[in-house]
């Protein structure tokens, strides 16, 4: 899309205004019963907030525009999002292939929501093409995320849609990491794309959201129930925070990327560290899979140190970076995954791995953080 979409929308109102007013109303009313039925009939005029709003319209309409899509849908959440698809298009006796490791909140779906209406569950590795086309013999939706969120492997997209599509597949992807810009899944055949609006779209740390991108069809498919009958739509105030967090989006990855390429080259040649798991790394087992399929690299990655004690010590000396589990706005995060013993021992994920986020401090102060804070590691 041309960078201009994310800078400007056509006004709302007859007064010119920059930016989209806050359609804080729960309801929209009409003069005659003609008029409101014909409002339901064609969905071209707003009725209730929990339904269409103009505020979250505009946002929706942007990430289509991002994503390369029909259409899109707006969510309170990511895990919302994630929940209206796979309850949308998923019933009693069908399967999922999940490409691994999942993120947590969606593994959580799949292991304890998903089995209670008697949907399997098979998790294959991501990075394992041949076994997921395998098993999508006979399966519903596939379900990938690319790069994963703890050890950044990527899956071959392009094989597997096409795959998808020879088995009558719906294939689902998270693109949280490649936030529309550096990841657009619908050129390379996935059906659905969704979000973590949270993230990188809001960039502030300040909104909790999600969206589905695809298919107008399939859209209208998961509005008619994610929406309508489970009732997790956007509010208005936080799909305004969202439009304001997109004007910015590029710029600020921008900045993240190159922050955090320079952070992990920096802890590559440290020797208190094991590995870097940065797809943007050439010593990273599947970079070339990433120049591929990634446009840009982002500011998450993750090191692995020497055991559980050596990552607890390195997060807790760290002076710039905060310890908490969400990423994507200014502020620069760590999170020892020991700290989250189960979805360690999910995956079987090794102890002294931890996931740095790069915010948008200077480079050179988060450096000399980071090596105070290794040399503190015994």
């Amino acid at each position: 899309m041309d960078p201009s979409d994310l800078l400007h929308e056509p006004p709302l109102t007859p007064y010119g205004e920059v930016v989209p007013p806050v359609f804080q109303n729960s309801l929209f009313a009409f003069t005659t019963t003609a008029e409101f039925e014909a409002a339901m009939r064609s969905g071209d005029r707003p009725v209730y907030t929990r339904i269409a709003n103009p505020t979250v319209r505009v946002f929706e309409e942007k990430v289509a525009a991002l994503e390369g899509t029909e259409d899109a849908l707006a969510f309170a959440s990511g895990n919302a999002a994630m929940a209206a698809v796979l309850f949308t298009f998923l019933e009693a006796g069908d399967r999922v292939v999940a490409a691994t490791p999942v993120y947590a909140g969606t593994y959580g779906m799949l292991t304890k929501l998903l089995p209670k209406f008697g949907v399997e569950v098979d998790f294959v590795p991501g990075h394992d093409t041949a076994a997921l086309v395998r098993a999508l013999a006979g399966a519903r939706l596939l379900l990938l995320e690319s790069p994963t969120s703890y050890t950044f492997e990527l899956q071959d997209l392009a094989p597997l849609t096409e795959a998808a599509r020879e088995h009558g597949v719906l294939s689902v992807i998270d693109n949280t990491y490649g936030a529309g810009v550096y990841l657009r899944p619908a050129r390379f055949g996935v059906d659905l794309v969704v979000h973590s609006a949270t993230k990188y779209f809001s960039g502030h740390s300040d909104v909790v959201a999600g969206v589905v991108a695809g298919p107008r069809e399939r859209l209208n498919a998961v509005r008619s129930l994610g929406t309508v009958f489970l009732g997790g739509k956007l509010a208005p105030w936080e799909a305004w925070l969202l439009v304001r967090g997109l004007r910015t989006l590029e710029l600020r990855l921008e900045r993240h990327q190159a922050t955090a390429l320079e952070l992990a080259r920096f802890l590559e040649a440290h020797p208190k560290v094991r590995r870097v798991l940065h797809p943007g790394l050439e010593s990273h087992p599947q970079h070339e899979l990433a120049r591929r399929y990634l446009e840009g690299t982002g500011g998450l990655f993750a090191v692995e140190l020497a055991g559980e004690a050596e990552a607890r010590a390195f997060a807790d000396a760290l002076e710039r970076f905060a310890i908490g589990v969400s990423w994507g706005g200014h502020e620069s995060l760590v999170l020892p995954l020991a700290a989250q013993p189960r979805v360690r021992a999910a995956y079987g994920f090794p102890p002294g791995l931890v996931r740095l986020f790069a915010g948008l401090e200077p480079a050179e102060a988060l450096k000399r953080d980071l090596e105070q804070a290794l040399a503190r590691v015994g």
